[in-house]
């Protein structure tokens, strides 16, 4: 089994998904405080009218993404409470430290990740 993560580096991957949880939520209170509804007398013609309303499916479509991703961060959150933050839930192994730094959601380690895709991928074919 690899290497448990060292108690700073837990609290810097816990802090980056706390920071990162905190800037989702405000930016879903700004987009609800914007108002999602498009005023038709507002807009001058069908292209104005068709252009807002590609802004509010394009605005829909990233809130969608932003909830995916938060229900990710909180369920990460959890594993620090049962001290299993960066381990595998695949195979149980300690998910690398590099592999967090970019994608501190991460599930799975590296090796059981690609073993995944590759299985998506001839399924595909």
């Amino acid at each position: 089994m690899a290497s448990k993560l060292k108690k700073k580096e837990l609290e810097h991957f816990k802090e980056i998904l706390q920071e990162r949880r905190h800037t989702l939520l405000k930016q879903a209170q700004d987009t609800y405080g914007r108002g999602l509804t498009v005023q038709v007398e507002e807009l001058p013609d069908e292209v104005d009218l068709a252009s807002a309303e590609a802004d509010q499916s394009m605005d829909l479509l990233l809130r969608d993404r932003e909830r995916i991703l938060l229900r990710k961060i909180d369920k990460a959150l959890k594993k620090f409470e049962t001290n299993e933050f960066g381990v595998c839930e695949e195979c149980g192994e300690m998910i690398g430290a590099q592999r967090l730094e970019a994608r501190p959601v991460a599930e799975y380690c590296i090796q059981c990740k690609e073993d995944m895709e590759q299985m998506e991928k001839s399924y595909a074919e």
